[in-house]
C-alpha cells in the first residue's frame, strides 16, 4: 500500500488524456498533473532541450513526494525515458512500449502505422520498439505537425480537419495497414474523425488506454496501490497562464477542472499534495 500521489507531466494538457484513463482504471489514486504551456508544443523542439525541460519536471514532481511518474507526452518518452528510470528512484512509466506492445497484440498485417509529432517520428522511437518486439513487422509512421493546433482550438471535425487528416493517413491505409497507433496524447480527441478516415477495418490504438494498464501493473507488482475507499484527488499545475489550461483541462477531462496551479519550476514546491490518510 503507497498512499502517495501519482505524477503525470506533458508539454501541455494533452496528457490530460492519460489522466482520463488513469482516473478511469484507478479511481482511488491522488493524481498530480504538470502541463510545460510556457514551453510546449515539445514536438518541434530539439530532442536533447527536451530532456533537459523533462529532468526538471520530473525532479519537481519528486519534490512533491509522487510514488510514480508517467511522461505523458511521447516526445519527452524518446528523449530522456531510459535515462530518468535508470537515474532516479521511483518508477517512470512513458507512453511509447505500451502503446507498441497493445497495437501488436492487435495487428494480423504485422503492418502497423504511427502517427505523432516531428520530434517523435524523427526520433523514430515507435519503429525501434515495434521491430524490438517483433522484427518482422512493417511501420508506416507519418508526421502530423497540424493536428496538436487544432485539438487545442477544440476543432476536431469539419472539413478543415477532416482534409488533412485523409492526407495525413490515407497513405498508410493504402500500404496495408491494420492497425495505427495515436503517438500523442493530443490525438485520441480526434479518434471519432480518424476512425472515419481509416474505416472500419483499422484499429487504432491510444498510448493513453494502454499506458493507464501499464501503470496499474507497476502499482500492483509493487504492492503500491492506494488502499483509500474514496475516489482520488486530482491537482492541476501548468508553467503557463492558468486560465487557458482551465478551459483546455475541461475540453480534456470534463468539469473536474477547476483550479490550476501556477507552477515556477525554479523554486521548489512549497506544497505537498500527499493524502493524509
Amino acid at each position: 500500500m503507497n498512499n502517495k500521489p501519482i505524477g503525470v507531466f506533458d508539454s501541455g494538457v494533452g496528457g490530460l488524456t492519460v489522466v482520463r484513463s488513469l482516473t478511469g482504471r484507478l479511481p482511488g489514486e491522488d493524481i498530480i498533473y504538470l502541463g510545460d504551456d510556457a514551453r510546449g508544443p515539445y514536438g518541434p523542439r530539439d530532442l536533447d532541450q527536451v530532456r533537459r525541460f523533462a529532468r526538471e519536471i520530473i525532479e519537481y514532481l519528486l519534490a512533491l513526494e509522487v510514488k510514480l511518474v508517467v511522461v505523458a507526452c511521447n516526445t519527452a518518452t524518446a528523449a530522456v525515458l531510459q535515462e530518468a528510470q535508470r537515474d532516479y528512484n521511483v518508477p517512470i512509466v512513458g507512453v511509447i512500449r505500451p502503446g507498441a506492445r497493445a497495437a501488436l497484440q492487435r495487428s494480423a498485417s504485422r503492418r502497423i502505422g504511427v502517427v505523432g509529432t516531428v520530434g517523435t517520428i524523427e526520433s523514430g522511437s515507435y519503429e525501434r520498439e515495434l521491430k524490438r518486439l517483433d522484427p518482422t513487422v512493417e511501420v508506416y509512421s507519418q508526421a502530423c505537425p497540424e493536428f496538436v493546433e487544432f485539438v487545442e482550438r477544440s476543432e476536431v471535425h469539419g472539413n478543415r480537419i477532416g482534409g488533412i487528416a485523409r492526407g495525413y493517413l490515407e497513405p498508410m491505409v493504402e500500404a496495408g495497414v491494420d492497425t495505427v497507433i495515436l503517438g500523442c496524447t493530443h490525438y485520441p480527441l480526434l479518434e471519432d474523425l480518424l476512425e472515419e478516415v481509416v474505416g472500419p477495418g483499422v484499429v487504432l490504438i491510444s498510448s493513453a488506454d494502454e499506458t493507464a494498464v501499464e501503470v496499474e501493473g507497476v502499482l500492483e507488482r509493487l504492492g503500491w496501490s492506494s488502499d483509500s475507499s474514496s475516489p482520488g484527488r486530482m491537482s492541476f499545475l501548468t508553467t503557463g497562464g492558468t486560465g487557458k489550461c482551465v478551459e483546455l483541462g475541461r475540453m480534456f477531462l470534463g468539469p473536474e477542472v477547476k483550479d490550476v496551479i501556477a507552477a515556477d519550476l525554479n523554486r521548489r514546491p512549497e506544497i505537498n499534495l500527499a493524502r493524509e490518510d
